[in-house]
């Protein structure tokens, strides 16, 4: 969901574990003059056509390939992995964005999803205190973000997506926590 907090739990999660970087969905937006708008006059930046997807995959399998050298792992060797053994062969990439689990090529490369859930009224209370560029129009979170949201939101439930849902509304240290120790297992599941 638009304003649930996926950039800033990514960002606190690079600097707990170990080797990690981020590839970001918002990095790949077309520019304005190439995104679609509709009869309302409403940009279309809630859509996968709006997105340079196939830049973004290219992205992570550079970086499947070669981690160390991606260009998007932290510099130095995060210590603060206390429950993994011999880290600096772990590397780990979050990639965050809004309409991840929609496209398809994507699918098969996740070890873990997570999906960040806000009710519609909190939604549009954080949308409303961020600034875009370019800036929402009247009616825009109305007529095209949430109705895209839902959209997309059942389309990976239909396709049957296994996702981890977390509630928006809780703490940022909560979902940190939460969200930290799921991953740890996991490392500990993949390296046995």
């Amino acid at each position: 969901v638009t304003n649930g907090g996926k950039t800033t739990l990514a960002e606190k999660l690079k600097k707990m574990l170990p080797n990690c970087g981020i590839i970001s969905q918002d990095d790949f937006f077309k520019p304005e003059s190439e995104v679609e708008t509709d009869e309302r006059g409403f940009k279309l930046y809630d859509v996968l056509d709006a997105l340079y997807m196939d830049e973004m995959v290219k992205s992570i399998h550079n970086w499947i390939k070669s981690p160390a050298s991606s260009g998007v792992v932290t510099e130095e060797l995060q210590n603060t992995c206390d429950n993994l053994k011999n880290t600096e062969d772990v590397y780990i990439l979050i990639v965050e964005g809004f309409l991840l689990y929609n496209y398809e090529p994507l699918n098969e490369l996740w070890n873990r999803r997570y999906f960040l859930t806000l009710p519609y009224e909190e939604c549009k209370r954080r949308r409303s205190t961020r600034v875009y560029q370019p800036a929402d129009t009247p009616g825009y979170f109305d007529g095209h973000v949430w109705p895209m949201y839902l959209k997309y939101k059942n389309e990976f439930e239909e396709n049957a997506i296994n996702v981890v849902y977390l509630d928006g509304t809780k703490s940022q240290e909560e979902l940190l926590s939460f969200v930290y120790s799921d991953i740890i297992q996991e490392l500990q599941k993949l390296r046995e």
